[in-house]
């Protein structure tokens, strides 16, 4: 039902703007030169905003796994020990996307989310409650959490390709440096995240009980924080 068929890794290139809510008047063009010794414009206030959202947000998201996965492992590491290397490798990989964000928002000066403590506690809470009723949910919990993120990072994507097309001082347009190296973060850590997706699928999340509701109610959970740390 989920899995690579539905989360595809392609970016589209159909027309998109997750911007319109943002606009704003042009800043002037910067002083910035790139490596032929041509200016690129500076960010608009609209796309600026745009960036500190997905640091701001993605850095939480990236914080939730690494205490969901530290939950799943604290709960079924002793009693399922065949799961503890598979968990490991998932935990570890998102403790790398968290530290990868962390040095982001001190690099271009993004305020964390002012909620942060709760978003520790709730992923916390999330991780140990399904890992309790089985590890087959536990599993349907990882599925859950990383249709989700697979998405949200697409969405992303997607933005970034179509609307960080910036004019240089020749007249001709490009991506910034710097969107090219978060745009090639964003898609390693989305094909991360797909690869636990997988993960969890071979390990019978689809086994849980209740499997429907406890899915659909961690989606729902899941788009509503993204929702709240991009604005919080």
């Amino acid at each position: 039902m989920y899995g690579r068929t539905i989360l595809s890794k392609t970016v589209g290139t159909k027309s998109f703007s997750i911007l319109s809510p943002l606009r704003a008047k042009s800043t002037p063009v910067a002083e910035k030169k790139t490596a032929n010794g041509y200016k690129f414009e500076q960010l608009s206030p609209a796309q600026k905003a745009y960036l500190d959202r997905v640091i701001r947000v993605d850095q939480a998201g990236e914080l939730g796994a690494d205490y969901i996965y530290r939950g799943q492992i604290y709960v079924l590491s002793h009693k399922y020990p065949h799961l503890r290397p598979i968990l490991d490798h998932m935990w570890k990989q998102e403790v790398h996307h968290r530290s990868t964000f962390n040095n982001l928002q001190l690099k271009h000066r993004t305020r964390p989310s002012l909620i942060t403590p709760l978003w520790k506690l709730g992923a916390t809470v999330m991780g140990v409650a399904p890992a309790l009723i089985s590890p087959e949910a536990a599993m349907a919990c990882t599925e859950a959490v990383e249709t989700v993120i697979g998405n949200h990072y697409n969405e992303q994507l997607r933005c970034l390709a179509n609307q960080f097309n910036i004019s240089k001082t020749d007249g001709s347009k490009d991506e910034p440096q710097e969107i090219k190296k978060l745009t090639d973060i964003i898609k390693e850590f989305r094909d991360q995240e797909l690869e636990h997706l997988d993960t969890a699928i071979k390990n019978d999340s689809h086994m849980a009980v209740p499997y429907k509701l406890l899915t659909e109610g961690i989606k729902s959970v899941c788009k509503a924080a993204i929702w709240t740390a991009e604005r919080i």
